[in-house]
Protein backbone atom coordinates (compact mmCIF):
# COMPACT_ATOMS: atom_id res chain seq x y z
CA UNK A 1 0.00 0.00 0.00
CA UNK A 2 1.60 3.29 -0.92
CA UNK A 3 2.70 5.66 1.95
CA UNK A 4 0.92 8.51 1.31
CA UNK A 5 -2.42 7.09 1.35
CA UNK A 6 -3.89 8.72 4.72
CA UNK A 7 -2.33 12.00 3.63
CA UNK A 8 -3.81 11.90 0.75
CA UNK A 9 -7.45 10.90 2.31
CA UNK A 10 -7.02 13.98 4.75
CA UNK A 11 -6.13 16.55 1.74
CA UNK A 12 -8.83 15.28 -0.46
CA UNK A 13 -11.52 15.68 2.19
CA UNK A 14 -10.21 18.65 4.57
CA UNK A 15 -8.71 21.67 4.42
CA UNK A 16 -4.80 21.54 5.39
CA UNK A 17 -2.39 24.14 5.77
CA UNK A 18 1.40 24.17 7.28
CA UNK A 19 3.26 26.91 8.70
CA UNK A 20 6.24 27.36 9.94
CA UNK A 21 7.09 28.57 13.44
CA UNK A 22 6.34 32.00 12.38
CA UNK A 23 3.30 31.18 10.80
CA UNK A 24 4.64 31.46 7.71
CA UNK A 25 2.85 29.38 5.12
CA UNK A 26 4.52 26.67 3.70
CA UNK A 27 1.83 24.49 2.18
CA UNK A 28 -1.75 24.41 1.20
CA UNK A 29 -3.65 21.66 -0.21
CA UNK A 30 -6.35 22.56 -2.92
CA UNK A 31 -9.09 22.41 -0.42
CA UNK A 32 -7.85 25.09 1.18
CA UNK A 33 -7.55 27.25 -2.09
CA UNK A 34 -10.91 26.43 -3.40
CA UNK A 35 -12.91 27.83 -0.03
CA UNK A 36 -10.42 30.86 0.55
CA UNK A 37 -10.24 32.13 -3.06
CA UNK A 38 -6.12 31.84 -3.27
CA UNK A 39 -3.99 30.61 -5.40
CA UNK A 40 -1.29 28.56 -4.32
CA UNK A 41 1.15 30.80 -5.31
CA UNK A 42 -0.67 33.85 -3.29
CA UNK A 43 -0.71 32.17 -0.32
CA UNK A 44 2.76 30.40 0.04
CA UNK A 45 5.35 32.35 1.96
CA UNK A 46 2.45 35.07 3.14
CA UNK A 47 1.59 35.02 6.77
CA UNK A 48 -1.17 32.79 7.84
CA UNK A 49 -3.21 35.75 8.97
CA UNK A 50 -3.79 37.03 5.02
CA UNK A 51 -7.42 34.70 6.38
CA UNK A 52 -7.98 36.02 9.29
CA UNK A 53 -11.59 38.10 10.26
CA UNK A 54 -10.77 41.11 11.62
CA UNK A 55 -14.27 40.47 13.78
CA UNK A 56 -11.94 38.08 15.93
CA UNK A 57 -10.56 39.78 18.97
CA UNK A 58 -6.53 39.60 19.31
CA UNK A 59 -7.15 37.26 22.81
CA UNK A 60 -8.48 34.71 21.16
CA UNK A 61 -4.71 34.55 19.29
CA UNK A 62 -3.15 35.42 21.90
CA UNK A 63 -4.60 31.57 23.40
CA UNK A 64 -3.57 29.88 20.28
CA UNK A 65 -0.21 30.42 20.06
CA UNK A 66 0.10 30.12 24.29
CA UNK A 67 -1.39 26.89 23.54
CA UNK A 68 0.62 25.39 20.06
CA UNK A 69 3.46 27.35 20.36
CA UNK A 70 4.90 27.43 24.28
CA UNK A 71 2.90 24.58 25.70
CA UNK A 72 3.05 22.65 22.32
CA UNK A 73 -0.64 21.54 22.54
CA UNK A 74 -3.13 20.51 19.66
CA UNK A 75 -5.34 24.16 19.90
CA UNK A 76 -9.18 23.00 18.90
CA UNK A 77 -11.94 25.79 17.80
CA UNK A 78 -14.37 26.90 15.44
CA UNK A 79 -12.53 29.87 13.56
CA UNK A 80 -14.07 32.82 12.25
CA UNK A 81 -12.09 33.35 8.88
CA UNK A 82 -12.25 35.59 5.64
CA UNK A 83 -11.85 34.73 2.06
CA UNK A 84 -10.30 36.47 -0.50
CA UNK A 85 -13.65 38.09 -1.96
CA UNK A 86 -14.95 39.51 1.96
CA UNK A 87 -16.82 36.76 2.75
CA UNK A 88 -16.87 35.06 6.39
CA UNK A 89 -16.56 31.14 6.56
CA UNK A 90 -16.89 29.41 9.82
CA UNK A 91 -14.19 26.15 10.01
CA UNK A 92 -13.82 23.43 12.98
CA UNK A 93 -9.92 23.96 13.06
CA UNK A 94 -7.46 21.70 14.86
CA UNK A 95 -3.71 22.87 15.02
CA UNK A 96 -0.92 20.42 15.93
CA UNK A 97 2.77 21.23 16.39
CA UNK A 98 5.24 18.59 14.70
CA UNK A 99 8.08 18.27 17.15
CA UNK A 100 11.64 17.15 16.02
CA UNK A 101 13.45 14.21 17.35
CA UNK A 102 14.88 17.09 20.12
CA UNK A 103 11.32 17.73 20.70
CA UNK A 104 11.15 21.19 19.45
CA UNK A 105 8.65 22.88 16.98
CA UNK A 106 9.77 22.59 13.62
CA UNK A 107 6.26 23.17 12.03
CA UNK A 108 2.25 23.58 12.30
CA UNK A 109 -0.20 21.84 10.70
CA UNK A 110 -3.86 22.80 10.79
CA UNK A 111 -6.56 20.66 9.49
CA UNK A 112 -9.87 21.96 8.82
CA UNK A 113 -13.67 21.53 7.57
CA UNK A 114 -16.56 24.04 7.06
CA UNK A 115 -19.40 24.27 9.08
CA UNK A 116 -20.56 27.46 8.09
CA UNK A 117 -23.76 26.47 6.90
CA UNK A 118 -24.39 24.65 10.81
CA UNK A 119 -23.20 27.91 12.03
CA UNK A 120 -25.35 30.53 9.96
CA UNK A 121 -28.54 28.05 10.39
CA UNK A 122 -28.00 28.41 14.36
CA UNK A 123 -27.86 31.91 13.84
CA UNK A 124 -30.98 32.36 12.34
CA UNK A 125 -32.97 30.02 14.31
CA UNK A 126 -31.67 31.98 17.83
CA UNK A 127 -32.47 35.13 15.80
CA UNK A 128 -36.24 33.62 14.93
CA UNK A 129 -36.15 32.51 18.46
CA UNK A 130 -35.87 36.24 19.81
CA UNK A 131 -38.51 37.23 17.22
CA UNK A 132 -40.87 34.80 18.33
CA UNK A 133 -40.80 35.65 21.66
CA UNK A 134 -40.95 39.06 21.31
CA UNK A 135 -43.86 38.63 18.79
CA UNK A 136 -45.34 36.73 21.68
CA UNK A 137 -44.59 39.20 24.92
CA UNK A 138 -46.21 41.75 22.35
CA UNK A 139 -49.25 39.87 22.09
CA UNK A 140 -49.17 39.06 25.75
CA UNK A 141 -49.62 42.53 26.98
CA UNK A 142 -51.94 43.50 24.64
CA UNK A 143 -54.16 40.33 25.53
CA UNK A 144 -53.74 41.96 29.25
CA UNK A 145 -54.14 45.48 28.05
CA UNK A 146 -57.81 44.20 26.83
CA UNK A 147 -58.07 42.32 29.07
CA UNK A 148 -57.64 45.59 31.51
CA UNK A 149 -60.01 47.32 29.28
CA UNK A 150 -63.19 44.66 29.26
CA UNK A 151 -62.81 44.54 33.10
CA UNK A 152 -63.08 48.33 33.42
CA UNK A 153 -66.11 48.44 30.58
CA UNK A 154 -67.83 45.53 32.78
CA UNK A 155 -66.94 47.67 36.10
CA UNK A 156 -68.69 50.72 34.17
CA UNK A 157 -71.33 49.06 33.03
CA UNK A 158 -73.30 48.97 36.03
CA UNK A 159 -73.20 52.75 36.08
CA UNK A 160 -73.71 53.12 32.29
CA UNK A 161 -77.27 51.29 33.36
CA UNK A 162 -78.26 53.68 36.23
CA UNK A 163 -77.74 56.42 34.15
CA UNK A 164 -80.12 54.96 31.67
CA UNK A 165 -82.70 54.26 34.20
CA UNK A 166 -82.94 57.54 35.10
CA UNK A 167 -83.89 59.22 31.37
CA UNK A 168 -86.24 55.73 30.62
CA UNK A 169 -88.78 53.31 32.30
CA UNK A 170 -86.83 50.99 34.89
CA UNK A 171 -88.61 48.11 32.84
CA UNK A 172 -86.85 48.79 30.19
CA UNK A 173 -83.73 49.55 31.33
CA UNK A 174 -83.71 46.44 33.27
CA UNK A 175 -84.21 45.22 30.18
CA UNK A 176 -81.24 46.65 28.68
CA UNK A 177 -78.94 45.62 31.70
CA UNK A 178 -79.71 42.43 30.70
CA UNK A 179 -79.31 42.07 26.95
CA UNK A 180 -76.06 44.24 27.34
CA UNK A 181 -74.53 41.32 29.64
CA UNK A 182 -75.96 38.38 27.87
CA UNK A 183 -73.98 40.53 24.58
CA UNK A 184 -70.53 40.90 26.47
CA UNK A 185 -71.01 37.16 26.80
CA UNK A 186 -71.38 36.12 23.53
CA UNK A 187 -68.68 38.89 22.44
CA UNK A 188 -66.01 36.75 24.92
CA UNK A 189 -67.12 33.26 23.34
CA UNK A 190 -66.72 34.84 20.42
CA UNK A 191 -63.09 35.71 21.14
CA UNK A 192 -62.60 32.03 22.43
CA UNK A 193 -63.97 30.53 19.63
CA UNK A 194 -62.13 32.50 16.98
CA UNK A 195 -58.88 31.95 18.86
CA UNK A 196 -59.45 28.23 18.85
CA UNK A 197 -58.33 27.05 15.45
CA UNK A 198 -55.36 29.45 15.16
CA UNK A 199 -53.94 28.02 17.93
CA UNK A 200 -53.81 24.96 17.06
CA UNK A 201 -52.59 26.51 13.92
CA UNK A 202 -49.82 27.94 15.65
CA UNK A 203 -49.40 24.65 17.67
CA UNK A 204 -48.48 22.97 14.48
CA UNK A 205 -46.67 25.21 12.65
CA UNK A 206 -43.96 25.84 15.44
CA UNK A 207 -43.85 22.10 15.34
CA UNK A 208 -43.32 22.19 11.98
CA UNK A 209 -40.22 24.70 12.20
CA UNK A 210 -38.84 22.66 14.59
CA UNK A 211 -38.63 19.57 11.93
CA UNK A 212 -37.87 21.84 9.45
CA UNK A 213 -35.13 23.21 11.20
CA UNK A 214 -33.77 19.18 12.07
CA UNK A 215 -33.93 18.62 8.56
CA UNK A 216 -32.16 21.51 7.59
CA UNK A 217 -34.84 22.20 5.48
CA UNK A 218 -34.44 26.14 4.85
CA UNK A 219 -36.96 27.30 2.28
CA UNK A 220 -39.72 24.98 4.64
CA UNK A 221 -38.67 27.00 7.83
CA UNK A 222 -39.21 30.40 6.24
CA UNK A 223 -42.40 29.22 5.34
CA UNK A 224 -43.32 28.17 8.08
CA UNK A 225 -41.75 30.58 10.28
CA UNK A 226 -43.96 33.65 8.11
CA UNK A 227 -47.28 31.69 8.76
CA UNK A 228 -46.50 31.72 12.35
CA UNK A 229 -46.36 35.59 12.45
CA UNK A 230 -49.06 35.61 10.00
CA UNK A 231 -51.08 33.85 12.28
CA UNK A 232 -50.01 35.76 15.75
CA UNK A 233 -50.84 38.92 13.77
CA UNK A 234 -54.30 37.85 12.79
CA UNK A 235 -55.49 36.88 16.78
CA UNK A 236 -53.90 40.34 17.33
CA UNK A 237 -56.02 41.89 15.16
CA UNK A 238 -59.03 39.83 16.16
CA UNK A 239 -58.56 41.24 19.91
CA UNK A 240 -58.81 44.84 18.00
CA UNK A 241 -62.03 44.24 16.21
CA UNK A 242 -63.73 42.39 19.03
CA UNK A 243 -63.02 45.73 21.24
CA UNK A 244 -63.43 48.29 18.82
CA UNK A 245 -67.26 46.14 18.30
CA UNK A 246 -67.65 46.38 21.98
CA UNK A 247 -66.39 50.36 22.65
CA UNK A 248 -69.14 51.43 25.25
CA UNK A 249 -68.31 55.23 24.27
CA UNK A 250 -69.22 55.45 20.64
CA UNK A 251 -71.50 58.20 19.90
CA UNK A 252 -74.01 58.59 17.42
CA UNK A 253 -72.92 59.75 14.00
CA UNK A 254 -73.71 58.93 10.07
CA UNK A 255 -72.22 55.04 9.34
CA UNK A 256 -72.61 52.72 5.83
CA UNK A 257 -75.22 50.24 6.29
CA UNK A 258 -72.68 48.16 4.42
CA UNK A 259 -69.89 48.39 6.20
CA UNK A 260 -71.99 47.76 9.38
CA UNK A 261 -73.34 44.05 8.06
CA UNK A 262 -69.85 43.31 7.07
CA UNK A 263 -68.67 43.74 10.18
CA UNK A 264 -71.42 41.27 11.90
CA UNK A 265 -70.26 38.94 8.94
CA UNK A 266 -66.64 39.04 9.91
CA UNK A 267 -67.39 38.65 13.46
CA UNK A 268 -69.45 35.45 13.50
CA UNK A 269 -67.55 34.53 10.38
CA UNK A 270 -66.43 31.00 12.76
CA UNK A 271 -69.92 30.15 13.14
CA UNK A 272 -70.98 30.68 9.35
CA UNK A 273 -68.05 28.92 8.28
CA UNK A 274 -69.09 25.81 11.06
CA UNK A 275 -72.38 25.78 10.17
CA UNK A 276 -71.88 25.63 6.54
CA UNK A 277 -73.84 28.87 6.04
CA UNK A 278 -74.19 30.65 2.25
CA UNK A 279 -74.28 34.16 2.52
CA UNK A 280 -76.03 35.94 -0.11
CA UNK A 281 -75.53 39.90 -0.44
CA UNK A 282 -77.57 42.51 -2.57
CA UNK A 283 -76.53 45.62 -1.41
CA UNK A 284 -75.98 49.33 -2.36
CA UNK A 285 -74.08 52.01 0.02
CA UNK A 286 -76.13 54.22 2.03
CA UNK A 287 -75.36 56.27 5.11
CA UNK A 288 -77.74 56.16 8.24
CA UNK A 289 -77.70 58.06 11.24
CA UNK A 290 -76.83 56.01 14.77
CA UNK A 291 -74.04 54.22 16.69
CA UNK A 292 -72.69 51.53 13.56
CA UNK A 293 -71.76 48.78 16.43
CA UNK A 294 -75.36 48.93 17.97
CA UNK A 295 -76.92 48.39 14.16
CA UNK A 296 -74.43 45.04 14.04
CA UNK A 297 -75.52 43.71 17.32
CA UNK A 298 -78.63 43.10 15.29
CA UNK A 299 -77.45 41.48 12.88
CA UNK A 300 -75.65 38.80 14.65
CA UNK A 301 -79.03 38.64 16.67
CA UNK A 302 -80.36 37.61 13.21
CA UNK A 303 -77.10 35.16 11.95
CA UNK A 304 -77.46 33.27 15.75
CA UNK A 305 -80.94 32.91 15.41
CA UNK A 306 -80.88 31.41 11.83
CA UNK A 307 -77.94 29.10 12.56
CA UNK A 308 -80.52 27.91 15.71
CA UNK A 309 -83.22 27.50 13.70
CA UNK A 310 -81.08 26.08 10.40
CA UNK A 311 -79.90 23.01 12.97
CA UNK A 312 -83.34 22.20 14.80
CA UNK A 313 -85.13 21.44 11.40
CA UNK A 314 -82.05 19.94 10.34
CA UNK A 315 -81.95 22.37 7.07
CA UNK A 316 -79.22 20.89 4.90
CA UNK A 317 -78.58 23.89 2.22
CA UNK A 318 -78.61 26.62 4.54
CA UNK A 319 -79.26 30.20 3.09
CA UNK A 320 -79.08 33.88 4.04
CA UNK A 321 -80.45 36.66 2.05
CA UNK A 322 -79.19 40.39 3.12
CA UNK A 323 -80.43 43.27 1.11
CA UNK A 324 -79.64 46.84 1.08
CA UNK A 325 -82.03 49.04 -1.12
CA UNK A 326 -83.67 52.76 -1.10
CA UNK A 327 -87.16 52.49 -1.05
CA UNK A 328 -89.92 55.64 -0.59
CA UNK A 329 -92.79 55.59 1.89
CA UNK A 330 -95.17 57.96 2.56
CA UNK A 331 -92.63 60.70 0.79
CA UNK A 332 -90.10 59.99 2.87
CA UNK A 333 -86.86 57.97 1.54
CA UNK A 334 -86.07 55.43 3.51
CA UNK A 335 -82.92 52.95 3.44
CA UNK A 336 -84.08 49.18 3.71
CA UNK A 337 -82.50 46.43 5.06
CA UNK A 338 -83.31 43.02 4.35
CA UNK A 339 -82.82 39.61 6.34
CA UNK A 340 -83.71 36.37 5.15
CA UNK A 341 -83.23 32.36 5.73
CA UNK A 342 -84.71 29.15 4.23
CA UNK A 343 -85.29 27.62 7.96
CA UNK A 344 -89.18 27.43 7.22
CA UNK A 345 -90.18 30.33 9.43
CA UNK A 346 -92.07 30.02 12.73
CA UNK A 347 -95.52 29.28 13.68
CA UNK A 348 -97.89 31.73 12.62
CA UNK A 349 -99.53 31.73 16.15
CA UNK A 350 -96.41 32.89 17.61
CA UNK A 351 -94.98 35.00 15.10
CA UNK A 352 -96.94 38.31 16.53
CA UNK A 353 -94.80 37.65 20.26
CA UNK A 354 -91.23 37.14 18.73
CA UNK A 355 -90.23 40.70 19.66
CA UNK A 356 -91.84 40.42 23.13
CA UNK A 357 -89.09 40.67 26.06
CA UNK A 358 -88.25 37.03 26.94
CA UNK A 359 -90.49 34.81 24.61
CA UNK A 360 -87.76 32.46 22.99
CA UNK A 361 -88.46 29.31 20.54
CA UNK A 362 -84.81 27.69 21.70
CA UNK A 363 -84.16 25.85 24.68
CA UNK A 364 -83.52 27.68 28.17
CA UNK A 365 -79.55 27.17 27.76
CA UNK A 366 -79.58 28.51 24.34
CA UNK A 367 -81.38 31.92 24.46
CA UNK A 368 -82.64 34.56 27.27
CA UNK A 369 -85.01 35.69 24.81
CA UNK A 370 -84.28 39.24 24.61
CA UNK A 371 -82.18 39.75 21.19
CA UNK A 372 -85.37 40.41 19.19
CA UNK A 373 -86.34 42.40 21.78
CA UNK A 374 -83.72 44.58 21.72
CA UNK A 375 -82.98 44.34 18.11
CA UNK A 376 -86.41 46.13 18.00
CA UNK A 377 -85.65 48.27 20.41
CA UNK A 378 -82.38 49.71 18.75
CA UNK A 379 -83.93 49.99 15.43
CA UNK A 380 -87.13 52.16 16.92
CA UNK A 381 -85.49 54.30 19.31
CA UNK A 382 -81.72 54.05 18.23
CA UNK A 383 -82.14 54.33 14.67
CA UNK A 384 -85.63 56.13 14.94
CA UNK A 385 -86.61 53.64 11.93
CA UNK A 386 -88.98 50.00 11.52
CA UNK A 387 -88.92 46.39 12.15
CA UNK A 388 -91.17 44.00 11.52
CA UNK A 389 -90.85 40.10 10.60
CA UNK A 390 -93.46 37.76 8.46
CA UNK A 391 -93.08 34.56 7.30
CA UNK A 392 -91.55 33.67 3.03
CA UNK A 393 -92.00 30.96 1.05
CA UNK A 394 -88.10 29.84 2.56
CA UNK A 395 -87.93 31.09 5.73
CA UNK A 396 -88.40 34.09 8.08
CA UNK A 397 -87.99 37.63 6.35
CA UNK A 398 -86.78 40.83 8.49
CA UNK A 399 -87.54 44.28 7.19
CA UNK A 400 -85.89 47.08 8.72
CA UNK A 401 -86.45 50.81 7.61
CA UNK A 402 -84.44 53.50 8.30
CA UNK A 403 -84.58 57.45 7.59
CA UNK A 404 -82.48 58.44 5.64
Amino acid sequence: MPKNTYQEAIENSNIVSKTDIDGIITFVNDEFCNIFGYSKKELLGKNHNIVRHPDIPSEHFKNLWETIKFNKKTYKSTVKNLTKEGRSVYLNTTITPILDKDGNIKEFIAIRYDVTQEVELKKNLEKKDKELKLLNKTLEMRVQEQTKQLKELNQTLEQRVKSEIEKNKQKQKILFWQSRMASLGQMLANIAHQWRQPLTELNLALFNVKKSASNQEFDELEKYYKDSKEIIANMSQTIDDFSNFFNPNKEKQKFNLKNSIDESLNITRKLIQKENINIKKEYIDLEVFGVSNEFSQVIINFLQNSAHAFNKKNIENKEIVITIKQVTIESQEFAQVTFSDNARGVDENTLDKIFEPYFTTKHQSNGTGLGLFMSKLIIEKSLNGTMFAKNSNKGLLFTINIPL
